[in-house]
């Protein structure tokens, strides 16, 4: 899931840096001493961009992919206790109630 955002954040970076490269082509003739000059704090701007457009897009897939699992755990968990449930097909060590 990592590294779904991580990629879903680094294309949306790059999909905002060419649409600013397109809207910003006035400054075309300055782009070496803009870069030069300004070219960490550009860079730096962007990481943070991406850091939390990775933050944003984790927090919002662990929101929408990860809704159900306690009420699904809860379901293994009843399956286990029951006396014709999983547990034959699960080590002991997995048990979450010992017998």
């Amino acid at each position: 899931m990592i590294a779904n955002t991580a990629f879903l954040a680094a294309l949306t970076v790059f999909l905002l840096a060419a649409w600013l490269a397109g809207e910003l082509s006035f400054l075309a003739p300055y782009k070496a001493a803009l870069f030069r000059l300004h070219g960490p704090v550009i860079l730096g701007g962007l990481l943070v961009v991406f850091v939390n457009l990775s933050a944003v897009y984790y927090g919002l897939a662990r929101w929408l992919f990860l809704r159900d699992t306690g009420r699904k755990l809860t379901h293994v968990d009843r399956q286990l206790i029951a006396s014709e449930g999983i547990h034959e097909d699960l080590p002991v060590e997995r048990w979450s109630i010992q017998r």
